[in-house]
């Protein structure tokens, strides 16, 4: 089965509870780890599993040869993202310009084929890279975009290609409902939303319900930190009808741990949240 692990807001836990999770899903079988938060990913962090396997994701950009343009404005109009603008000579002028913007490039390819002069071109441009490794039963893998790079969809699509059908996934989505969470978590059998007693919890959380209805993944919510704050997700949950996983309680000593990089399921009150966890999943899928 592939269980998500997504959240809305940022900050609420969501890497602990997957890794955790993942740490005792291990413990009986082999699994695969995908950390698809690639703007940002800290789940070895926590699970330290030598990186030994590295793939660039390059992708193709389109380069305009201003000798051969003939400003047709084709490639603009065809362009769903916007990435070209096409401003036409204007006597005396005897050339225009073409203007690529990358970062709204998403490499489809449209422009190339419909220039009737040839005159785009396309080159290869590093995306990020995809890195694998072992720790024990985990094979772990991860997406890392490059600095500068936006649009983290295409690489977040590179690293889910890895899939083992044969083998149970757990995914770390990143924060969020944007285009990359959709991608992570689209496709799971399961999603684990991770939230927090909190209005903005509670904000985040209603966007997030409101993806896995929309892609028709069944989920349930984990609520971490649960003696702080207010009573609204718990009223919020019961009124939707939305399945209570887990709760976690603040813990100074679990604070102290994650800032040191250790994990929670070697704590026996905590691995017994887990394990109450994983089963309540497994009943659920």
């Amino acid at each position: 089965m592939i269980i998500s692990v997504a959240s809305g807001k940022g900050g609420t836990g969501k890497t602990s509870v997957a890794v955790n999770l993942a740490l005792l899903w291990a413990e009986d079988k082999n699994i695969q780890f995908l950390d698809c938060d690639v703007e940002e990913p800290n789940a070895n962090i926590f699970l330290k599993c030598p990186l030994d396997k590295k793939e660039k994701l390059n992708l193709l950009k389109p380069v305009i040869d201003s000798d051969k343009c003939i400003y047709c404005q084709k490639c603009a109009q065809v362009c769903i993202y916007n990435a070209i603008a096409i401003v036409s000579p204007r006597p005396p002028q005897t050339k225009g310009k073409a203007l690529v913007f990358y970062e709204l490039c998403h490499s489809c390819g449209a422009c190339s084929l419909v220039c009737p002069a040839g005159a785009i071109t396309e080159t290869e441009v590093e995306k990020g890279v995809v890195e694998e490794g072992q720790c024990g039963n985990i094979h772990f893998i991860r997406g890392l975009l490059r600095e500068s790079e936006s649009s983290p969809t295409p690489l977040v699509k590179a690293v889910k290609k890895k899939i083992d059908p044969r083998k149970d996934v757990i995914i770390d989505a990143s924060p969020g409902t944007s285009c990359p969470v959709v991608e992570a978590v689209e496709g799971s059998d399961y999603t684990v939303l991770v939230t927090e007693p909190t209005p903005f919890g509670l904000h985040d959380l209603r966007l997030a319900v409101e993806m896995c209805r929309g892609l028709k993944i069944k989920f349930g919510v984990v609520i971490n930190r649960s003696d702080l704050g207010g009573r609204q997700v718990y009223d919020y949950l019961k009124k939707e009808e939305i399945t209570l996983l887990s709760e976690i309680p603040f813990s100074h000593e679990l604070a102290y741990r994650y800032s040191q990089g250790k994990t929670f399921v070697d704590l026996a009150e905590l691995k017994e949240i887990f394990v109450a966890l994983k089963e309540k999943i497994e009943a659920e899928v």
